[in-house]
């Protein structure tokens, strides 16, 4: 007796949203002018400029002279938000932009009866969960299954798509709805420390949805991976405080990264085909140093990391999102041999396999 393959599970089709109110600028001149040390600022400003962001977005309103939220008027202006603060923010913004972009989502295919949802979300708690709130607000029904995957970090995309993934294979009928939404700039710190503000200056907001099913379109996602690279855990955290959420970004990240993927048992481990095989890279947009430790780590060429290049110049580190952002462009032209890679605090590396649809 022969048994029978799992349904295939397919990315059909992704939609993304960001707000339209970019801080990039704004802050590299705020975070400039708490260095008191002149060498730290020339350093500060020649990595701003090599960042690879031309731009970052947030949910935070322009002052009424048009200001960012760091000025007389704005959200961080005067005595620094508390943490419950910056949650009613999060209440009131992220059901909002995950709303716009499942819009953009339905813009390129039907929902049609979504069985589950899935929703990813590391800057912000609230309950009922934003999974509830956002059912509700899409007109789902009360059966739908629902699952939230939180505090991940940068791969709960991956997660959130394998999870989607489980559910299709098991369930050959099922429409999964996944959505990442990211609102970093919630999380602004009064730090006057160089590295502090460098991981500061690499995140903003950001919203992603997909629908994964059973029909045989889009991109087709094959095995999945995980692994946590040895004595690493330090190297990124992501602390509650009485004022909001302390991301601490060591610098020690790239190079350790970039020591694993050229380690050919660690490559054995993610990867379930040969790097060589592989015609498209969608990793997640962490950092140019990020993206260069990935193509250096693997012996990748100069253009291979193209879209996720476009993905952090245009919108910065989104959290999970991110990678959502990078495969929607994918989904332009699939790919024959993709493959989908995302880190976090660990450090973890996950990913998966994907593929045109037949």
């Amino acid at each position: 007796m022969h048994a029978i393959a799992p349904q295939p599970a397919f990315i059909n089709a992704i939609g993304t949203a960001a707000p339209g109110h970019d801080i990039h600028d704004a802050f590299i001149e705020w975070a400039t002018g708490r260095l008191a040390d002149e060498r730290e600022r020339k350093l500060f400003a020649r990595m701003a400029a090599r960042s690879g962001i031309a731009h970052r977005w947030s949910v935070l309103a322009p002052t009424a002279d048009g200001g960012s939220p760091i000025e007389p008027g704005g959200f961080y202006a005067g005595t620094w938000p508390g943490t419950a603060a910056r949650m009613k923010a999060y209440a009131q913004f992220a059901p909002h932009l995950a709303e716009q972009a499942v819009r953009a989502l339905t813009s390129k295919t039907p929902l049609g009866s979504v069985t589950h949802l899935v929703v990813a979300s590391c800057t912000g708690f609230v309950a009922p969960g934003i999974d509830q709130i956002l059912a509700a607000r899409l007109g789902l029904g009360p059966s739908v299954e629902r699952l939230l995957v939180g505090y991940m970090g940068c791969y709960a995309a991956v997660a959130a798509l394998r999870s989607a993934r489980h559910i299709v294979r098991s369930e050959p009928g099922a429409r999964v709805l996944v959505i990442c939404v990211e609102l970093s700039s919630l999380h602004l710190q009064a730090v006057d420390a160089i590295e502090p503000l460098l991981a500061l200056l690499q995140f903003g907001d950001g919203a992603a949805a997909a629908l994964v099913t059973g029909d045989p379109a889009g991109l087709e996602m094959g095995p999945t991976f995980a692994t946590t690279l040895p004595d690493t855990a330090s190297l990124i955290r992501w602390e509650i405080g009485d004022h909001g959420f302390a991301m601490h970004l060591s610098g020690e990240v790239p190079g350790a990264i970039m020591a694993a993927l050229g380690n050919p048992e660690t490559r054995a481990t993610l990867f379930p085909e040969p790097i060589d095989r592989i015609d498209a890279w969608a990793v997640h947009a962490g950092g140019r140093s990020i993206l260069d430790a990935v193509e250096h780590g693997l012996g990748l060429g100069p253009d291979a990391l193209a879209d996720s290049r476009s993905i952090l110049d245009a919108f910065g580190n989104m959290s999970s999102a991110t990678l959502m952002f990078v495969l929607e462009r994918m989904l332009v032209a699939p790919p024959r041999h993709g493959m989908a890679l995302a880190f976090g605090p660990g450090v973890a590396a996950e990913g998966f396999a994907f593929s045109a649809a037949p």
